[in-house]
């Protein structure tokens, strides 16, 4: 049983790396049996297709997204200590997982309506954040802003960095990676200061 629960999360490690990496136009399940070194019949037999694979994969992906991410702001009692701990959590994250958002947008653009069914699927609910966000304002903690906004705001200004790593590796900090590092380390400094700065009363 040991095995099989190895093997299985060995290829579920190399799917996600070799979808991660080429989309799912680009991976090859016999890449993927390579890289979990197993055969490709192997491979078949716990899943039987690239595209069951990949509903996997793209949920997996979704699911260390977003969710994980919003309970570290609504457990949070102070509203502008949850919003820098959202913000700190969410780059971090996406430190440690840089692919992902290129991933995510590759995917949402070559295929948008599998997607979108996939995020419904997780379950995700945006509702406790929303709430708190309109609380704030109603208690005058912070411009009237729209959820919505301040969301996409917090989203955008995170994982744009990520998307846009050649620009601004190769043209803002002159092909330095090592700067590169640092400069995304004082990036959640930065943008929590940024956001809350802006919104604050």
């Amino acid at each position: 049983m040991k095995y099989k629960k190895d093997t299985s999360e060995k290829i579920l490690q190399s799917a996600f790396e070799e979808f991660e990496e080429k989309g799912y136009n680009g991976a090859r399940m016999q890449a993927i049996a390579d890289k979990a070194g197993i055969n490709k019949a192997l491979l078949h037999y716990y899943y039987k297709s690239k595209d069951a694979l990949f509903q996997l994969i793209i949920q997996k992906a979704i699911n260390l997204f977003l969710p994980n991410l919003a309970k570290s702001f609504n457990e949070s009692i102070d509203f502008f200590t949850g919003l820098e701990d959202f913000i700190y959590a969410y780059i971090d994250f996406l430190i440690q997982h840089p692919r992902i958002p290129g991933f995510i947008t590759r995917e949402i653009n070559n295929n948008p309506e599998r997607i979108l069914n996939l995020f419904k699927a997780s379950g995700l609910d945006i509702k406790p954040l929303t709430q708190k966000i309109r609380k704030a304002v109603n208690d005058g903690l912070i411009d009237d802003i729209s959820p919505e906004q301040l969301i996409v705001n917090v989203i955008s200004l995170s994982v744009f960095p990520f998307v846009s790593k050649p620009i601004i590796t190769g043209i803002v900090l002159n092909n330095d990676k090592e700067a590169y590092q640092q400069f995304m380390e004082t990036r959640k400094k930065e943008v929590s200061r940024f956001i809350i700065k802006a919104i604050k009363k």
